[in-house]
């Protein structure tokens, strides 16, 4: 069955998908930066990369780091990051659910033997 992948344009340098938003994710379940982008094959530059684009689209934090102490840091969502993930989200659903008949034509196209 064929998929829906969204990508938001917020501005002309901004856009956020599924990646980003995947990593958000992953840095509220894991508290943590590094440990979010290893969980998605990234390094921890790469992972920092994306949360300060985001924060730089945005203009405040959507990810909120705690130094180390003893324990260590950690990161967490800020009430902006979490309002982020859940519209994503829900715009998600809402234009996969609007193609969902659209999709299944396409794979039954897609299914169709060839004519010889």
């Amino acid at each position: 069955m064929p998929s829906l992948s969204l990508r938001i344009n917020l501005d002309p340098e901004g856009r956020i998908g599924p990646g980003k938003v995947e990593l958000l994710e992953q840095i509220a379940a894991r508290g943590s930066i590094a440990a979010a982008g290893r969980s998605m094959g990234m390094s921890y530059r790469r992972a920092w990369e994306l949360v300060e684009e985001l924060n730089g689209v945005f203009g405040k934090a959507v990810v909120a780091r705690q130094t180390g102490g003893r324990h260590g840091g950690g990161a967490t969502l800020t009430p902006l990051g979490f309002a982020l993930v859940a519209r994503f989200r829900a715009v998600e659903r809402a234009a996969a659910q609007a193609a969902e008949v659209h999709l299944a034509a396409l794979q039954s196209e897609v299914d169709l033997p060839a004519d010889n």
